[in-house]
């Protein structure tokens, strides 16, 4: 992805920012991707090993202009919950989204706040849909840029 004290390209009229699905074998699924994706200028952007996730699976993030946009993984069963990230540039939409799901009947998943493993201006909340789904509002640009919400 990016180094940890960079600020990934990311397209800031963009609502949806990435969304991530379970796959039964990675490998498999990235050749699929990469070809079917091609044509829309979509190339595998990032590799995340085993190693270095959680579920002991392989990561792909598949994108154009340096970010990744569609995220697959294995090492999960197939059908388990997908994860959509929506795009905001602004923090305080981060944070009345993840009020407004918890009033809807959500269930906290991480309350908003800076996820320095991504970067150190990733301001994320993550809240779990009716069915596990796990939705993420995220606002990528630094606070001092931050303009107002809806």
């Amino acid at each position: 992805m990016t180094a940890k004290n960079e600020t990934p390209r990311f397209a800031a009229d963009a609502i949806l920012d990435h969304i991530e699905f379970a796959v039964a074998d990675a490998e498999r699924s990235r050749r699929f991707y990469e070809e079917a994706l091609r044509p829309f200028g979509m190339t595998v952007i990032i590799r995340v090993g085993p190693e270095r996730t959680r579920t002991g699976g392989t990561r792909y993030g598949l994108g154009r202009d340096g970010y990744p946009r569609i995220w697959f993984h294995d090492g999960e069963g197939l059908g388990s919950p997908m994860h959509l990230a929506l795009a905001t540039a602004g923090r305080r939409v981060v944070d009345a989204f993840h009020a407004a799901a918890l009033t809807a009947g959500g269930r906290d998943n991480g309350a908003p706040g800076i996820r320095e493993r991504y970067h150190p201006n990733y301001y994320a909340a993550f809240i779990l849909d009716p069915d596990g789904n796990n939705i993420e509002a995220v606002c990528q640009v630094p606070d001092g840029e931050v303009t107002p919400g809806p």
